[in-house]
């Protein structure tokens, strides 16, 4: 494995230098799945992509299992060095080269059974790319699925890894509040959007669920009023962010979100509507995946760099397959990579050597998955 990581180092490091200064938003990696598509067609995959939306799904091998590697390729859109711009501050440029690499070792192995497939899913970013993936019917077949993101120094060592995520549910929803504007001097002809706003915040303050289950409700964006000063504004857009670390806590809290909005609207005798844009699951991790994503970090790095699995309030729409499609066995690889200052800051930066460690483990879980596998 080592000799064959020093053969692929040059190629690999080119290819995340090229993908991070090329960063492309959700739904607009054009140049990124043409970038892909080539690369793994020169190199002798089975390529699929899609006339209606990004990504790139490549195989090797033949019949079953069928065993998956998932990337996300999309990045963010954020404010870097005064400039707003696609940037890669949440390590996809690294899931892709280490997904790739896999690819490269893996067919440099020769696996002697099954499918390998490599999924680079777009869109990870909206919440729906996985979603798009299932709806092409990229997952019905799986019969294992592995993902890895990298970790940041808040809550892993560089050199270290753990064999699962425990992500929570999140959900973004946007809310309106539709009645109609008054004159400054004449308060008492409606309703004050703002005001309807800040009771909206309180009542979320006060939202209770099982108190086992961490969770948060909270507004993100608040817009009301114009360029008038005397003008008391009676509508207003808001965005709110629910997270949750179960399922059902998740849809608890929707239920209490819609409850506030129906007494807001009684009371302040307005319109006001709280609709979902996008919604992302707990994880369903599997214990046999992760057992073997457990022997492969302890064969890549050794006992004393295996971590517990990690529980996190972040969330990612790698949950969806297995949501979707519950006989699949999946669970997702968290690696220590000294990243600072965290993700999504716009000067995200990491040991590149992590790189080499997750093309290494993914290999691994790979083989180490076909060879537990009984089916002959």
């Amino acid at each position: 494995m080592e000799q064959l990581l020093k053969e692929i180092r040059e190629e690999m490091l080119h290819m995340f230098d090229h993908l991070h200064t090329h960063p492309e938003l959700s739904w607009k990696e054009y140049n990124t799945t043409t970038y892909l598509k080539e690369l793994l067609e020169n190199a002798g995959a089975r390529v699929q992509i899609f006339s209606d939306c990004t990504g790139v799904i490549a195989e090797i091998g033949e019949g079953s299992p069928v065993v998956a590697l998932r990337a996300d390729i999309d990045a963010l859109w954020q404010e870097v060095d005064g400039e707003n711009r696609a940037n890669h501050s949440c390590g996809h440029d690294a899931h892709m080269t280490m997904v790739y690499g896999a690819f490269l070792l893996l067919k440099k192995l020769h696996i002697g059974k099954g499918t390998v497939r490599f999924i680079f899913q777009p869109a990870e970013e909206k919440g729906n790319g996985a979603l798009k993936m299932v709806e092409k019917k990229v997952a019905d077949d799986i019969d294992y699925l592995y993902g890895v993101h990298l970790r940041p120094i808040q809550d892993m060592e560089n050199g270290k890894a753990a064999p699962a995520m425990f992500h929570g549910a999140s959900r973004f929803l946007l809310g309106k509040v539709s009645g109609e504007d008054m004159h400054g001097a004449r308060p008492h002809l409606g309703a004050n959007a703002i005001e309807v706003g800040a009771t909206f915040v309180q009542m979320l303050n006060q939202i209770q669920i099982n108190p086992l289950i961490p969770h948060s409700a909270k507004v993100t964006s608040f817009q009301a009023g114009g360029e008038s000063f005397n003008i008391i504004p009676g509508s207003a857009v808001f965005s709110v962010d629910l997270r949750a670390q179960t399922n059902e806590g998740m849809e608890e809290l929707q239920q209490k979100v819609e409850a506030a909005g129906r007494t807001l609207s009684s009371f302040y005798n307005v319109g006001v509507s709280v609709d979902i844009v996008s919604s992302i699951v707990a994880a369903q991790v599997n214990p046999e995946a992760e057992a073997i994503m457990r022997d492969a970090i302890v064969d890549v790095l050794g006992p004393d760099k295996l971590l517990d699995s990690v529980t996190t309030t972040g969330g990612d729409d790698f949950h969806f397959y297995t949501v979707k499609r519950p006989s699949i066995k999946a669970t997702m690889l968290a690696l220590g990579c000294d990243l600072s200052p965290g993700l999504h800051h716009p000067n995200m930066t990491f040991d590149k050597e992590a790189i080499f460690s997750g093309i290494g483990i993914l290999t691994r879980v790979v083989l180490r998955t076909f060879e537990q596998d009984p089916r002959d």
